[in-house]
């Protein structure tokens, strides 16, 4: 694949969707005629694709054209993530009361703490702060992160009664034995239903 930008990449058929080679731009890409052991071994073209800014080079020995098709994609209209971390922390903030139930309530997104904001801090029925860390796929890192938070959160009187949620989409296993250890409750969070995209009465089960 020749792409506009310069860039060349080499695919297979299968066994990922990531190329086996690559050369970005900018780079130089020049054609040449096999040499005579190339043509013995079938080689009809040969490319070399050099890079302008630092050395090396990708060698591509063509055996068959097959096919050759140009398209234009036109302009990068920029990647769009659906799902991710401030989605699901601006819907969960949005129904704090409906998933979390009656009487919880936000206070604020991204409660400030000295080593960066924590993603919600909340209060629960009896008035006890929680602060809640939003992930999509929580992990250790995830844990140890609100650790530090509710660590520093705990050192002012009005936070020092307060306890931790982790939140996400999917939740390792070993982030919820670390988090039951530091006495942090898990939230699995459903993200088609936080968005209204699943209906209950339209399921079998």
């Amino acid at each position: 694949m020749l792409k506009a930008d310069g860039s060349v990449l080499v695919h297979s058929d299968g066994g990922s969707y990531k190329p086996l080679n690559w050369m970005t731009a900018p780079c130089v890409l020049t054609e040449r005629e096999p040499d005579e052991d190339e043509s013995e071994h079938g080689v009809v073209a040969v490319w070399t694709v050099e890079p302008k800014k630092v050395d090396g080079a990708l060698l591509i020995r063509i055996y068959e054209k097959i096919a050759e098709v140009a398209e234009e994609l036109g302009e990068d209209p920029g990647l769009r993530k659906d799902g991710v971390e401030a989605h699901l922390q601006e819907l969960l903030a949005e129904q704090v009361s409906t998933i979390l139930g009656p009487g919880w309530r936000l206070q604020r997104r991204e409660h400030p703490t000295p080593i960066g904001p924590v993603d919600l801090m909340v209060y629960d029925p009896q008035g006890h702060p929680v602060a809640i860390e939003v992930k999509r796929r929580g992990g250790i890192d995830g844990v140890e992160q609100l650790t530090r938070y509710l660590d520093l959160l705990g050192r002012e009187e009005r936070y020092k009664e307060i306890r931790g949620i982790f939140a996400g989409q999917e939740l390792t296993n070993q982030a919820k034995v670390l988090a039951a250890d530091r006495g942090i409750e898990c939230l699995s969070l459903d993200y088609a239903a936080m968005r209204g995209m699943d209906n209950s009465q339209d399921r079998l089960f």
